[in-house]
């Protein structure tokens, strides 16, 4: 309403009163998500010893959450944009609280993939409507610039807080315990969003069409669940016809949404180079970094022997470095240029993550902490202005379907990622040669050989401990060295791509 707006400056700037206020409600919802996000990584090892999952339902407890929330992000965020992303989000953050509570009872590896694939149905609606409303808040390009900073930055915050605390957690209490903080954070967004946050949506925006919806999910699932299935297990008539009904799906959705005339996602707005290209960082960046981080938890506590607070800690640099990052990052592409301040961070991480490629069972903290910091700058810089950039190329009322695109590439590359390089991980850990005895549940995961261990007269344990760590660097170092190559080529892809490409200076 005109009415609530008032002159920024000579320009013709509008500037909604509140709009910082509102800003800090939705970093909260940023805030749940990444903290759900992480602290799996560090309940892994007590997760693998309460329930006894396999390796497989291991990769499943990590990556549906993924699985679900790629296949329904567009969904949701066209959602939004037709019944109110403020009314979407406030719905999707109680139901993450409620999901959360399923998640910290599970008492089962099914329950907990039920539980988690859930989560992510909740997940979907709370990203895409973050970035949204922020595109409906601030009509100043800097300002809104510093304010995709500050929702990033938050992003980066959250894993650093989910770890420390988590770690605090897991010290004191059952593995549980760690899904239960979502809850005071939901809480507080609920009460506080209720009252502080302005609802926005299309003013024209056509039915919500199911087909649509259906077909996305499908298309995502099933082509995400060939590509995890094959890399674990090889070929299998089974994969190949899932990932074929997946690809099918996808085919008809994109024919769908070209002849629907108001579709769930327009897209046209892949015609942009810029759009385009920020999507492919986005997706390349995550896809080549998050196999890595969902193991590098277990590294520092089954490896390393670290507690699980201390595991946390060792953890901060990354987030100190993309927090310090996001806030300068839409200055920095203004005073050089987009494609260099997100072809640069890609390619910082690519060397960091190559650096990792030579880390040992005894590696001191020095090379871990640096390339650690060295991967959240990078970070940074890239996802605040590819963000930035995404947001800025479409018209406020497709903000919610613009930003499902983009939070869809961040959750398809986690998942491929995890899928791809998890299954490195898995597949070089499964060949090491433990002493006599071995039990099979050691081969499954290094959680299962810790435990094993733990049953074992001490020669063998020890035999047993030294060969699984090894076989698990090993799997670890070839996981960063693939990482590494993803993000250089994603680099350079960015160089090309978004050339040209100009973050907005003018206000609306």
């Amino acid at each position: 309403m005109t009415s609530t707006l008032r002159p920024a400056d000579p320009t013709g700037a509008v500037r909604r009163p509140g709009r910082w206020l509102a800003l800090a409600v939705l970093v909260l919802a940023v805030l749940l998500v990444a903290v759900d996000a992480t602290v799996l990584g560090l309940a892994t090892p007590y997760i693998s010893e309460d329930l006894r999952p396999s390796g497989t339902q291991l990769l499943w407890i990590g990556d549906v959450y993924s699985f679900v929330i790629a296949g329904l992000l567009v969904s949701m965020g066209s959602l939004g944009d037709r019944v109110g992303r403020k009314r979407v989000l406030l719905v999707g953050a109680t139901a993450f609280g409620a999901v959360s509570v399923l998640n910290a009872y599970a008492t089962s590896p099914e329950l907990l993939i039920l539980a988690r694939a859930l989560l992510g149905v909740a997940g979907a609606t709370l990203m895409p409507a973050t970035l949204a409303l922020i595109r409906n808040l601030f009509h100043d390009p800097r300002e809104r610039s510093l304010a995709v900073g500050i929702w990033g930055a938050t992003a980066s915050a959250g894993t650093a807080v989910g770890p420390i605390v988590g770690g605090f957690l897991l010290e004191h209490f059952w593995w549980g315990s760690v899904f239960l903080i979502n809850l005071p954070v939901m809480a507080v967004l609920v009460v506080v969003g209720a009252r502080l946050l302005p609802e926005s949506r299309n003013p024209s925006p056509g039915p919500w069409d199911l087909t649509s919806v259906v077909l996305s999910l499908v298309g995502m699932v099933g082509v995400v669940y060939a590509v995890k299935e094959t890399a674990a297990h090889g070929f299998a008539w089974a994969t190949l016809a899932a990932g074929l009904l997946g690809a099918a799906a996808l085919y008809g959705f994109v024919r769908r949404q070209l002849t629907l005339p108001t579709p769930l996602l327009d897209m046209r707005l892949f015609r942009g180079r810029g759009f385009s290209g920020a999507v492919l960082a986005d997706l390349m960046t995550v896809l080549g970094l998050s196999g890595l981080v969902f193991f590098l938890s277990q590294y520092l506590q089954l490896v390393q022997g670290r507690r699980p607070l201390e595991a946390g800690l060792a953890e901060l640099p990354a987030a100190i470095g993309a927090v310090a990052a996001g806030l300068i990052a839409g200055r920095a592409a203004r005073r050089f240029s987009v494609r260099a301040v997100v072809s640069g961070g890609l390619a910082a991480v690519g060397l960091a993550l190559a650096a990792l490629t030579v880390i040992g069972q005894s590696t001191g903290y020095p090379l871990l902490g640096t390339a650690l910091l060295v991967v959240g700058v990078g970070a940074g810089f890239s996802f605040t202005v590819t963000a930035d950039v995404i947001l800025s190329s479409v018209p406020k009322e497709q903000a919610g379907a613009a930003s499902a695109v983009s939070e869809t590439a961040y959750e398809l590359g986690a998942a491929l990622g995890i899928a791809l390089l998890g299954s490195v991980v898995t597949g070089v850990y499964r060949g090491f040669t433990g002493p006599p005895g071995t039990p099979g549940a050691a081969h499954e995961s290094l959680g299962g050989a810790v435990e094993s261990a733990a049953h074992l007269p001490a020669d063998t344990a020890s035999a047993l401990l030294d060969a699984a760590r090894q076989s698990f660097v090993d799997g670890l170092t070839l996981a960063a060295g693939v990482g590494a190559a993803i993000l250089l080529a994603a680099a350079v892809a960015a160089w090309f791509l978004l050339r040209g490409q100009k973050l907005e200076d003018t206000a609306e």
